[in-house]
This record gives C-alpha cells, sequence and structure tokens, in this order.
C-alpha cells in the first residue's frame, strides 16, 4: 500500500440488528453493523436475512449496478453462496429461449423481467434457493416470475406497490425483501477479521469499460458491440465471483460460470460444462419431452438437466422414467455432440491471466470466439498463438479481478 494512505488503526462499529443465524444454524449469535455515524445502505422490508444471505446482496447489489452503469441496460443476478450462478442485462430473448424460460407465448416481457429471467435460467439448478439483484424497479411482472422460484431474497433499490404485495407472500410471508439505496458510496477501504486477526485493503473500486476492452492483441482483432458488451458482462460478473473463475457469456447473459477453483483450467471445464448443459437444453428432444399431467416446474426443469446428462443410477432413473406417460427416447453422445457443434459466438473472460493454452483448448470446444483476460503471463505469447490458431479475438484488460 506505498501508494496509498495507511488505513485506520480503528474503526467503530454500530450494532444495527440481530440476524437469524451465522453460516450454520449452530452459530446462533450473528448480526450486521454500520460504520460508526454512517447509516445502512439497505432496509429490511420484509424477511429476517442470515448471514450468508447478506453478503449474498452486497455482493449482488454491487454487480448489477456496476453492469447498469457499464452497459447502460437493466441489469439482474441469481447469486449463491456469495458467486453469481448467474447475471444478466436485458436483451430480448429469442422465441426458443422464451419458451426454454417459461415465458407464455404471446407475453411482453418488461426489461428488468428479461434481465431477470437471463439471470435465472443461466444455471437455474444452481440458482434454486438464490438471492435475486435488480439494478432498477422490480415491477409486477418481474415479481410473479420470482415468486414462481425458489429463492431466499432479493435485494434492489425500489418495488413497485403490486410487485412488493406478490413478493410478501413468497415462503409464508417470510420471504426477504432488501431496499437498497441506490446513492450509497462505500468507504475506500474494507476491514475484516478472521480467526482474531484483522485484515484492510482497498476496495477494488475499478470500473470496467468499453476501454479496458480495446487491447485486442490476436490476428482477429474484431469486437463488435455485442461482443463488447457481453465481454464487459462476463468480466463484472468475475469481479464478484469467488476466485479462481472464468465465465462464458453470449447475447447479454452469463450461460457458465466457473466459481472457486484452484486450477484455472479446471474453472474453463466446470463452466463449459454449465454452457453445454444451457444449450442442449434447447436441443428439439429436450423441448420435446412429454411429461405426465400435474408433473411440476421443478421436476420438469431438474428432469430436462437429468436427460441431456443421463448420469442414471437404477433408482434414479426409475424416478425419471415415472415422470412420464411413455419413456423418452435416449439423447445420445453423439446427437450432443453434433447439436454442440453448432453454438459459436461466444464470449469468455478470466479474472486473471491464462498460464497455459491449454485453457485456450478448452473453451474452444464451447464456440468461444472472444475473450477478455488481464494478461501479464510468462505464457501470454503462447496463449495468443493458440487464439490465433482457433480464430479467436482476445483482448488484455491489463486489471486482475480476484475476489475472495
Amino acid at each position: 500500500m506505498s501508494d496509498a494512505k495507511e488505513p485506520d488503526q480503528v474503526r467503530t462499529y454500530e450494532h444495527v440488528r440481530k440476524i437469524k443465524y451465522g453460516c450454520n444454524p449452530q452459530q446462533k449469535t450473528a448480526a450486521y453493523y454500520n460504520l460508526k455515524g454512517q447509516k445502512c445502505p439497505f432496509e429490511i422490508l420484509n424477511g429476517n436475512p442470515g448471514y450468508i444471505n447478506l453478503l449474498d446482496a452486497m455482493n449482488a447489489w454491487q454487480l448489477v449496478k456496476e453492469l447498469r452503469v457499464a452497459t447502460n441496460l437493466p441489469a439482474a443476478a441469481s447469486f449463491k453462496h456469495v458467486s453469481p450462478a448467474g447475471c444478466a442485462v436485458a436483451v430480448p430473448l429469442s422465441k426458443t429461449l422464451r419458451e426454454v424460460y417459461g415465458v407464455k407465448e404471446g407475453e411482453k416481457l418488461s426489461h428488468s423481467a428479461v434481465a431477470y429471467l437471463r439471470a435465472r435460467q443461466a444455471d437455474p439448478k444452481s440458482s434454486f434457493g438464490d438471492f435475486a439483484a435488480l439494478s432498477d424497479k422490480v415491477d409486477e411482472q418481474t415479481a410473479k416470475f420470482l415468486k414462481r422460484e425458489v429463492s431466499d431474497g432479493i435485494i434492489a433499490p425500489d418495488y413497485s406497490p403490486e410487485a412488493l404485495a406478490i413478493l410478501k407472500t413468497k415462503k409464508g410471508g417470510n420471504y426477504t425483501i432488501l431496499k437498497m439505496d441506490p446513492d450509497y458510496t462505500a468507504p475506500e477501504m474494507e476491514y475484516r477479521e478472521i480467526f482474531g486477526v484483522g485484515f484492510a485493503q482497498e476496495r477494488n473500486h475499478v470500473q470496467l469499460t468499453a476501454e479496458h476492452m480495446q487491447n485486442v492483441v490476436t490476428k482477429n482483432n474484431k469486437l463488435d458491440e455485442g461482443v463488447v458488451r457481453d465481454l464487459l458482462i462476463a468480466s463484472i460478473c468475475l469481479k464478484y465471483t469467488q476466485s479462481n473463475s472464468v465465465g462464458y457469456a453470449v447475447d447479454g447473459q452469463m450461460i457458465g460460470v466457473g466459481a472457486g477453483q484452484q486450477s484455472r483450467v479446471d474453472c474453463v471445464k466446470l463452466a463449459g460444462g454449465k454452457v453445454d448443459i444451457w444449450y442442449l437444453r434447447q436441443h428439439p428432444k429436450v423441448m420435446g419431452l412429454k411429461f405426465k399431467e400435474g408433473t411440476k416446474r421443478v421436476q420438469k426443469l431438474n428432469a430436462r438437466v437429468d436427460y441431456i446428462e443421463n448420469d442414471f443410477t437404477e433408482i434414479s432413473k426409475g424416478q425419471f422414467e415415472a415422470l412420464f406417460d411413455e419413456v423418452p427416447e435416449e439423447l445420445t453422445e453423439k446427437e450432443k455432440k453434433e447439436y454442440l457443434s453448432t453454438l459459436s459466438g461466444i464470449s469468455l473472460a478470466s479474472d486473471a491471466f491464462f498460464p497455459f493454452p491449454d485453457n485456450i483448448d478448452h473453451c474452444s470446444k464451447r464456440g468461444v470466439s472472444y475473450i477478455s483476460q488481464p494478461g501479464g503471463s510468462v505464457q501470454d505469447k503462447a496463449v495468443t498463438a493458440q487464439a490465433d490458431k482457433y480464430g479467436m479475438a482476445m483482448c488484455m484488460t491489463g486489471v486482475r479481478m480476484f475476489h475472495h
């Protein structure tokens, strides 16, 4: 911290209120605090959040606020265990995605509803029991979509009266609803205590913009406006994802986030597997599954993913087949491979440099055409050469985004 002022030796907090428990129910004593003399930046309109809920809320709010500024579009995020399962901005949905995401035919969607649907449906299995965030006022339509999902809470700058009434009925009236002050600015320094030791650091205040995507180092140097938007979404998403992290984006939404892996190439593979599932949910055989009447929406969602993965035990296969009047024909590996081969134009971001070219090899299997990464590795030339072999366009932002 040689170029910055020294952190305060003492920081004083004021107790705000107790919360239901810490990370686990046995950690019964838990609360949240304000810096002395500062107002709490959010208000609890409903429910009683837990410790992890509030961690999710604070990170998710920062993410959607930055996406809103960077793209000038309403943004949404779906958080689980202090990492986004999905985030997105309000880019219109295709006819196929409207069907996959459960939108009724002919239904007009508000911008906030589009952003929320894209964020929640990126990886709905991971989003089960999430904490949602929206950059703009939550309207009635968005609240209706949110009401049908299993979710712990939401943070947003405001709610319409109709939306608030709908959300207050979730979880037997115990759904957590937080109203965030959109004008709140956090202090320059961040502090935490772990095992009796205090730590301090300057906040990661870098605001990523299109300017960070201008240093294109590959022979293919074409990044159109939509690609820059997607690279920004992926990069900003990773700023609030537990590191190491890599993420894939397309058409204004994340479609695969790989978080918290010690090996970067494992992040690429983990997130890539999520991309496969996201895309295969659009396969005609998956969309055409005929469920028994009365099958619940969540059961259908999980069954579609199970059908794609085809990783059954004898017992689970019987439970899967019981959801249908007629057992569906298998989606073969050949069919999956053929369908996935049509995926293209995907953007990928990494929160730190790629240490080896194998990262490029693996992301090429998921239709990646565009990459943003900080650069700075001794392997930068080799990684760039590998990207050139696949015809990718890759920029180096010069900004590392580790988050812990």
